[in-house]
């Protein structure tokens, strides 16, 4: 899919994947899940939204490294995989957010998140995320079943809130914090929540 160009510049797709995923007992994304590894879904559905490129976010476990060039390769998306190491991982995802918020270009003009746990995003909702900005929302999110889902797309006017993050709190306290801005997408697909 073409990357989707506000009036600023394109959007762009960060993976959070830099977690020990120590409750697994180590390795997750890199464990085989369906045809390939359980990172593969979260890329396949960071390469089929409309971006110009793909942060990886890692940190804990380096063979996200190889399982995410490997998959890039394999697809064709080399060209638009970047890989940006979390130095802070063990303070958990809001570290990881920040990381990966602060690596993009400064033309980005918003960035939707995935987290690398969740392979079944369905690839329909993400186009319909980047409409909800292109009519002016600030973050756009899918809804199943009343629960909010990810990914989340934010505007870059949400940037320095996300780059301010510290600890385990990801953006879900901002989101639930916008009283006005945010755009909620319903699906019935529930690969939205699917962990």
């Amino acid at each position: 899919m073409a990357p989707l160009r506000l009036k600023n510049g394109p959007l762009e797709a960060i993976v959070l994947a830099a977690g020990a995923g120590t409750r697994f007992g180590g390795g997750k994304l890199s464990a085989p899940w369906g045809e390939g590894l359980l990172l593969d879904g979260a890329l396949a559905a960071a390469f089929a939204a409309p971006v110009r490129a793909v942060t990886v976010v890692w940190g804990a476990d380096p063979s996200v490294l190889e399982a995410a060039s490997r998959y890039a390769d394999r697809t064709g998306q080399a060209a638009r995989l970047h890989l940006v190491r979390n130095p802070q991982h063990a303070e958990g995802m809001g570290a990881s957010l920040r990381t990966g918020i602060g690596s993009l270009p400064p033309e980005a003009s918003g960035a939707f998140v995935f987290l690398g746990d969740m392979p079944r995003i369905p690839h329909e909702i993400l186009p319909r995320l980047a409409e909800a900005l292109a009519r002016g929302a600030r973050a756009a999110a899918p809804v199943c079943g009343g629960q909010r889902g990810h990914p989340v797309l934010f505007r870059e006017e949400m940037f320095p809130g996300l780059r301010s993050l510290a600890g385990d709190r990801g953006a879900g306290w901002i989101l639930g914090a916008m009283t006005h801005g945010l755009t909620l997408v319903p699906t019935e697909d529930d690969g939205v929540l699917f962990d």
